[in-house]
């Protein structure tokens, strides 16, 4: 069984959400987790992405990564999508491998044979179509930018959620308005799921739209990569 490295605290609810779920999905297969979590500071490192401070981020999450590897880490994950901005920079850093939330995204979509998705998460995520990772696994999947008025509702939405770790009706009803419009008007067929706190507001079965839950078949590798 390979012993996972969490950065933790990118957010804490991620974290949480991610911890949880590992655990329980460990606990149905019978398999004790593995696991060292160390704690990054959320604030500092969503500083270094406004900034555009990649090399930065890399440096300051390689760190957690290094320290974790020689505590007996052999593989590394980041629970959150917006960190994997700097995974380029992060991969020259770093000697563990990392376990990228990418890769589970590409088999997901060329799986369902999806050629059209948009994203839900934060501004950088959203404007940043996942920064052309996702081409080199499925070249033929376009992600779809909303409008510039609905990023800025997005995000908004988003930050409020990773703020307080509650929803509200207006947010939800706003998401899913624009859910709606992506696919009238842009012909999307599923929206990414791409940050883990949406969780508190909804999920894939009740979203009210096609939705895809990346933090879900992130850690469905992360499991497996446990159980292996």
């Amino acid at each position: 069984m390979a012993c996972i490295g969490i950065v933790g605290g990118l957010g804490v609810g991620a974290t949480v959400h991610y911890y949880e779920k590992i655990t329980a999905a460990c606990k149905a297969r019978g398999v004790v987790p593995d696991l060292l979590i160390a704690h990054a500071d959320v604030d500092h490192g969503q500083g270094l992405v406004r900034a555009g401070k990649l090399d930065e981020l890399a440096d300051y999450l390689a760190g957690f990564i290094e320290r974790m590897g020689r505590a007996g880490a052999e593989a590394a994950v980041m629970p959150a999508v917006t960190p994997h901005i700097c995974i380029a920079q992060l991969l020259k850093r770093t000697r563990l491998p990392l376990i990228n939330i990418v890769d589970p995204i590409g088999t997901e979509l060329s799986a369902r044979k999806l050629r059209r998705v948009a994203l839900f998460g934060t501004v950088f995520t959203v404007e940043g179509g996942l920064w052309g990772q996702l081409q080199s696994h499925s070249p033929d999947v376009e992600i779809v930018k909303p409008q510039p008025d609905e990023i800025a509702f997005i995000g908004k939405a988003y930050q409020r959620i990773l703020d307080t770790q509650k929803g509200n009706d207006a947010d939800t009803a706003g998401l899913r308005r624009i859910a709606a419009d992506l696919q009238r008007r842009d012909g999307v067929e599923a929206i990414l799921l791409a940050g883990t706190d949406l969780a508190v507001i909804f999920d894939e079965e009740n979203a009210g739209f096609p939705a895809i839950d990346v933090a879900r078949l992130h850690i469905d590798a992360i499991v497996e990569c446990l159980a292996s």
